[in-house]
């Protein structure tokens, strides 16, 4: 795996799963008994304009993104999380072994910007 297959793949499967289960809860909080805080947040979104819930989905994204885009950040040692300023090294394995995160890639300048 890539670099760049790497951060197709956060994406795919975790940045626009996260806005899609988002809008999916909004819409009809899972479970039986849903949580009083959850049952509020959908009742005023379903009561929201098609144009309003768009802007929610909008925020949504860019709540998700900018929570991905950091921890990219974090994994590329440009957002230090501790005093020693180590470096993180993420390795993917497959048939090969290969470094996901070199020091010649940014991770997080993959990620597409906005929507």
């Amino acid at each position: 795996m890539k670099s760049s297959e790497f951060v197709s793949a956060l994406e795919l499967y975790v940045l626009d799963t996260a806005v899609e289960d988002t809008m999916s809860t909004l819409r009809a909080p899972p479970g039986r008994r849903v949580d009083e805080g959850a049952a509020h947040r959908s009742r005023w979104f379903n009561s929201l304009s098609t144009d309003d819930a768009d802007l929610v989905r909008q925020v949504a994204h860019d709540s998700a993104h900018a929570a991905v885009f950091g921890l990219l950040a974090v994994l590329d040692g440009v957002r230090v999380i501790d005093d020693e300023k180590g470096v993180f090294e993420l390795y993917y394995t497959g048939s090969k072994r290969s470094l996901l995160n070199p020091p010649d890639v940014d991770l997080h300048d993959l990620l597409k910007r906005g929507a």
